[in-house]
């Protein structure tokens, strides 16, 4: 028997200028991630979740209660669902990640995969949490699920699900509150589809 999975990510947040890099900082949906999310929620109504997971930060979360058509309290909470651990990254600016670090934005461009921020996790850190979570997730459940997480999670499972490295999973967009379709079936887990956006005006 193949279980459908619908692994999203949460809809749009505030975001600063210059742009900031953006983890574990824990913001709430705009009002036009509200919008994505409820769209999202419209074009999914003919699907009954099994169950709902997400992500613990309010962004996820609240997408995960709008696109699943459920109250936020039937929500399961997933911490391996986190975004990335940017420890002293956070909320930095790359012109203050280069002024505070020296040389470190450009270790990191060329180790993508490996490379931490002081106090933080790497990529290959973040696929070690996130996937065997997903994984045991559809295991324990016959499905459809609907998962909501962020785009460095989405994007490091779809990676590894694929056989692509690490160091190319910018190349893998993940709009906000998009859809990606994951089958499990006697083989594992398989994608089926990338980024749908099922947002119409």
């Amino acid at each position: 028997m193949q279980s459908l999975i619908v692994l999203a990510r949460h809809g749009a947040i505030d975001t600063s200028s210059p742009r900031r890099f953006l983890g574990q900082t824990d913001l709430p949906l705009n009002a036009e991630g509200i919008r994505q999310a409820r769209m999202v929620g419209e074009r999914l109504r003919a699907l009954t979740f099994s169950h709902i997971f997400s992500s613990p930060l309010q962004r996820a979360l609240h997408t995960a209660a709008l696109a699943g058509n459920r109250p936020l309290a039937e929500i399961q909470s997933m911490a391996a669902l986190t975004e990335i651990n940017l420890g002293d990254w956070e909320g930095l600016s790359v012109a203050e990640v280069q002024a505070r670090y020296p040389g470190a934005y450009e270790q990191r461009g060329q180790d993508l995969e490996h490379f931490r921020p002081p106090g933080g996790e790497s990529f290959a850190d973040l696929a070690a949490r996130a996937l065997p979570a997903l994984r045991a997730l559809a295991d324990e459940h016959p499905g459809p699920l609907l998962v909501v997480a962020h785009a460095g999670v989405n994007r490091v499972i779809l990676s590894r699900l694929l056989d692509r490295p690490l160091c190319t999973l910018f190349a893998l967009p993940q709009d906000h509150c998009a859809v990606n379709l994951l089958r499990r079936g006697s083989h594992g887990l398989r994608v089926e589809a990338i980024n749908l956006r099922l947002l119409t005006r």
